[in-house]
């Protein structure tokens, strides 16, 4: 079995839902909206939600794909700073839950969270977001030791507020000869970097993850046409197109990949579990359609429930479905039965 490395920002997701908007208009919180805050104000809401009976969840977008192949039995590793606080020890107790190699820094300010307000009537998501002690990471943290033995690196595109973080993790992936895959994070980010994400793909990267926004930030195109245009930079374009599925891409070789089917509550997550999946399929040579239908077998089972992980139930049926894909394309199923229970 494949071996995969992820460094991200080490998040911990607070869900709290609130029965109306007084809380959000306190902490002048447009309802909707992500804000950034500060640390005394990430501080103060935090203090303020804690005796409300929330749900805390390790998260982060490259922390949630590695624990997905984690429990897809890839030995998985993973790189980020927390804070010598309750979130932090929350956040490293959960990976290594997963049995996750957990290299976490500590740094001086409080734990990084994604607070997420859940309000009535339609159970709209409105997100307070404090970085803490995940920006602290910086390219003197890494070290060639801690990328070797690893095949796959995945990087996620949050991680380019520190450019030569970014910049050194990817060139110590490649001399450990790692293959690079990143996901693209938001729209907003690719737009205010694109010269510099395109400079990282053009050099160093092999898979590249992106939804529709993303993908036009990157490209100025439409989704197919994106993909086309990513494809051409690297070995693997994959552009999701939320409910309408997701198209890859390789040299001249494309497929079109349906949603699983699934009933929908919360889009939370999806993009990291696919890509969670997609690697793990890639991992063992599956074919490039079969590693798109993985990723999207396991990414149904996240818009199924709130939050970024998903439940036992859930779990034992993505892989069995994925046993069953597995097996219809390769004789004997090799690496189906490497999944963890």
């Amino acid at each position: 079995m494949a071996s995969i490395l992820g460094i991200g920002n080490a998040l911990t997701d607070i869900l709290a839902v609130l029965p109306d908007d007084r809380f959000l208009q306190e902490y002048h919180l447009p309802k909707g909206s992500m804000q950034h805050v500060d640390m005394e104000t990430g501080d103060k809401i935090w203090q303020t939600l804690k005796p409300m009976g929330v749900q805390l969840v390790a998260g982060g977008s490259a922390a949630n794909t590695i624990t997905g192949t984690a429990i897809f039995g890839m030995e998985s590793g993973f790189i980020g700073k927390v804070g010598d606080d309750d979130l932090g020890h929350l956040f490293r107790s959960d990976q290594e839950q997963y049995g996750i190699r957990s290299m976490l820094l500590k740094g001086r300010h409080s734990s990084g969270r994604s607070m997420v307000f859940i309000t009535a009537p339609n159970a709209e998501r409105t997100f307070a977001v404090y970085l803490g002690a995940a920006l602290e990471l910086v390219p003197e943290d890494l070290s060639p030791e801690q990328f070797k033995g690893y095949e796959y690196f995945h990087i996620e595109g949050y991680l380019v507020q520190n450019q030569a973080l970014m910049r050194r993790a990817v060139e110590l992936a490649k001399e450990a000869g790692c293959r690079i895959s990143i996901d693209m994070a938001s729209y907003n980010v690719v737009e205010s970097n694109r010269v510099f994400l395109h400079d990282i793909v053009e050099n160093y990267v092999d898979i590249i993850f992106a939804n529709e926004t993303e993908a036009k930030a990157f490209t100025g195109l439409e989704p197919r046409e994106a993909l086309d245009e990513i494809a051409r930079h690297c070995e693997i374009a994959v552009v999701k197109v939320g409910k309408d599925g997701s198209m890859v891409k390789s040299g001249d070789e494309y497929h079109y990949i349906d949603a699983w089917p699934a009933a929908p509550i919360d889009a939370t997550g999806a993009g990291d579990t696919y890509a969670a999946g997609f690697l793990y399929a890639h991992s063992l040579g599956m074919p490039l359609k079969v590693c798109g239908e993985i990723g999207s077998i396991i990414a149904a089972k996240v818009v199924e429930v709130i939050g970024t992980k998903i439940d036992i139930p859930r779990w034992k049926a993505a892989k069995k479905e994925i046993r069953e894909l597995i097996a219809a394309n390769t004789t004997p199923a090799a690496g189906a039965d490497t999944m963890t229970e």
